[in-house]
């Protein structure tokens, strides 16, 4: 596909000032296209979870420059003026824990971001109803989180996380908690939902059984990334 749904370019974080300066990210480049996942790896502290922080627009880089689709959003400073709608209308999280709302059913769960971007409430029920069928948890959507398996959860959770149809999704150990078939199953979630909604998702992961899924790979070390073509394997 033409263009891409994440660039970044150069982008760098340091913690600090002076002797106690700490360069969490040194030079990160990557790029995702509208419909591709892609793996990002690399061992505790070498500025995986620094690098979501700064994509999702939780914390602000030093320098570098990132865009989602065609818009910089950040360039040596942030160009949006509302990072908070940013967040929810154009990126969406998925984490290790589905961390759903316990006392609101599925539907609601997945309906209440479109509602805070202000959509009607008919319409957010319906889009979420239409994504719930799209992952095969439509016979669910009147169950609470505590009556759903943790492989339905998650399936959930990538719901609520397409609700605002945004253009990326950072997925952060989506598969930790899940065994062999329910992680492949996650993975294979994903990739379906990337072709059918042209949304670039970055996964961070540990787990040895879907890295061969990934045809490219962002190895991250020392705080820089270093692209290597993924196995692709099929699941």
């Amino acid at each position: 596909m033409d263009g891409f749904g994440i660039r970044i370019e150069g982008l760098r974080k340091r913690y600090g000032e002076g002797d106690t300066a700490v360069d969490a990210l040194k030079e990160v480049n990557m790029t995702v296209a509208p419909g591709e996942v892609v793996g990002l790896i690399g061992p505790s502290g070498s500025g995986k979870t620094t690098l979501l922080k700064c994509l999702g627009a939780v914390i602000e880089p030093t320098a570098g420059r990132m865009t989602l689709g065609d818009e910089v959003i950040y360039d040596g400073g942030w160009k949006i003026s509302d990072l908070k709608a940013l967040r929810r209308d154009r990126i969406g999280f998925v984490f290790q824990a589905p961390y759903l709302i316990p006392f609101l059913d599925v539907t609601d769960n997945i309906a209440l971001l479109p509602m805070l971007a202000g959509r009607p409430n008919g319409a957010a029920r319906a889009r979420a109803q239409e994504l719930l069928e799209a992952l095969d948890v439509g016979h669910r959507a009147r169950a609470e989180p505590s009556q759903l398996s943790g492989g339905e959860q998650q399936r959930v959770a990538i719901a609520r996380a397409l609700a605002n149809q945004p253009p990326v999704i950072l997925a952060d150990e989506p598969t930790a908690p899940l065994d062999s078939e329910r992680a492949l199953a996650v993975i294979r979630i994903l990739n379906r939902m990337a072709r059918q909604y042209d949304t670039a998702v970055i996964v961070v992961t540990h787990d040895e059984k879907i890295i061969p899924t990934f045809k490219r790979i962002y190895h991250i070390r020392d705080g820089t990334t270093h692209e290597e073509a993924g196995e692709g394997r099929e699941v």
